[in-house]
């Protein structure tokens, strides 16, 4: 599932997910049990994740979220202006993905979505 958020300033948005990749690599599992630790390990970010997981299960929940990088964010999630969304999608679309759920709270987001994609 690739969550989409704002469809303004990409800044805006990646906080918000942020929030949700920390609580998922970090507080989803124990220590050396978490899948979600484990995938953003494999896409490269070890220490990053290390980090977050310490950090989250420390209580230390905004600090968690504040270590998720940015480009971890861009990498898995599509946030951002009308334009950078559609060229992400293009690029998703060129490297072979032809399934992709979506997934939205935002109705002016979806709309958007619904734009690209259909």
């Amino acid at each position: 599932m690739v969550r989409v958020g704002g469809t303004g300033e990409r800044d805006d948005g990646r906080l918000s997910m942020k929030a949700v990749l920390a609580l998922y690599s970090g507080g989803m599992g124990a220590k050396g049990r978490n899948f979600y630790n484990d995938l953003a390990c494999r896409y490269g970010y070890e220490e990053e994740a290390v980090e977050i997981q310490d950090l989250y299960l420390a209580g230390k929940k905004m600090e968690a979220t504040m270590a998720v990088p940015d480009a971890l964010v861009d990498e898995l999630a599509l946030i951002g202006s009308k334009e950078r969304i559609a060229d992400r999608l293009d690029a998703w679309r060129d490297a072979g993905v032809t399934t992709m759920i979506l997934s939205t709270t935002d109705l002016s987001t979806l709309r958007t979505l619904a734009e690209l994609t259909l």
